[in-house]
């Protein structure tokens, strides 16, 4: 089958329960239990869970109560983020042994472009099966892949035969694979999107496609012309060796719902102080700062202001967010307060380009 556009060859790396496996891995007698990490405090929430612990229901970013009510036996343990981003490097090594056209991300998943290789390998399907086994070999973890011509396709890929498993959608089986796809399997198609779809009659891939491009403009908005192109196969989106930050942040879940704005200032003030190491580490600053709020019935409010200047210090951003805090009334306790700052002074990353279509490997996947 013949594509418009450049074909690429992209491997999505996804490590399977990756918090819950390295636990595991770290603690032998953990092994075969349903396990949380993070969470068990009363307001704490599900950072990973376990695929025994799955089986009960729990998720990861559930409450740590309704983890508990799910599954009474569930065992829960503190996040280790050091240990987390050890692995993590070594595993990135792992990708660079291959291809320098790495995108991360987040620790436990990454984006490979392997049209071109290190080890001139023809087939990206045996890449990833090479890179499994290594990375079994090297840290203990297993770690699933998607193999397709772009990423959407790569990601949704990923997720087919998990856990320790991969799936390779090729060129020719590009279009009927996506016909008949569940809209809700589509990455990036969340629950409101997909309940959207539902009752316009879009069901499957096939139903999107048979849409015209006006009428998903005209009921989704800018994300019309998306859903129009990936459903054709259409994604020419490259791996960005550099991802660029866009935002940076803190925030805080307190033991108890507080409605005193007082004590609200003081844990923000704590919170700032966070943002500002967290940006000073990463010689970042910015223009927007946006004040988050949770109240007790767990609905969310954010509430911004952009500035002229690059800000970064503490007493800069607290001066902005008791602002926020103060332009209107707050309509419930709250049980949780964050600070991120955006609109980053931070350098356009640098992508690979496509290949020129009279250029590009047509190489076995």
């Amino acid at each position: 089958m013949e594509f418009d556009f450049p074909i690429r060859k992209i491997i999505h790396i996804d490590m399977d329960a990756f918090y819950a496996s390295v636990e595991q891995l770290d603690f032998p007698n953990l092994k075969g239990k349903p396990l949380a990490v993070g969470g068990g405090e009363k307001r704490g929430v599900v950072a990973a869970a376990s695929y025994e612990a799955r089986k009960y229901g729990v998720r990861s970013a559930m409450s740590g109560k309704l983890a508990r009510e799910l599954c009474p036996h569930l065992i829960f343990v503190p996040t280790r983020f050091e240990r987390y981003r050890e692995i993590s490097s070594k595993i990135r090594e792992l990708f660079f042994e291959y291809t320098d056209l790495v995108e991360p991300l987040s620790l436990d998943e990454a984006y490979l472009d392997v049209t071109k290789n290190k080890k001139g390998l023809f087939s990206a399907t045996v890449i990833a099966r090479e890179l499994r086994g290594r990375i079994k070999e090297e840290t203990g973890l297993n770690a699933s892949a998607g193999i397709s011509i772009n990423k959407f396709i790569a990601k949704i890929a990923s997720d087919i035969n998990k856990p320790n498993g991969q799936k390779t959608i090729p060129p020719e089986a590009v279009i009927s694979f996506l016909e008949n796809l569940d809209v809700k399997k589509f990455y990036g198609v969340g629950k409101v999107t997909r309940n959207k779809m539902y009752r316009l009659g879009i069901f499957t891939g096939l139903d999107l496609k048979n849409k015209s491009l006006e009428f998903l403009e005209k009921h989704f908005g800018k994300s019309g012309s998306h859903y129009y192109n990936i459903v054709r196969g259409i994604h020419n989106s490259p791996v960005r060796t550099f991802r660029l930050q866009k935002s940076l942040g803190a925030e805080h879940t307190f033991s108890e719902n507080i409605t005193s704005e007082v004590f609200m200032i003081e844990h923000l003030e704590n919170i700032a102080a966070q943002v500002e190491e967290r940006l000073y580490r990463r010689k970042l600053a910015g223009k927007t700062i946006t004040l988050k709020i949770r109240y007790s019935d767990f609905t969310l409010q954010t509430r911004s202001r952009t500035i002229e200047t690059y800000v970064y210090k503490k007493t800069a951003l607290l001066k902005i967010v008791k602002e926020l805090l103060y332009q209107e009334k707050l309509k419930d306790s709250v049980r949780l307060l964050g600070i991120s700052v955006s609109n980053l002074n931070n350098e356009a990353p640098t992508v690979n380009k496509p290949f020129p279509k009279e250029e590009q490997l047509r190489l076995e996947f």
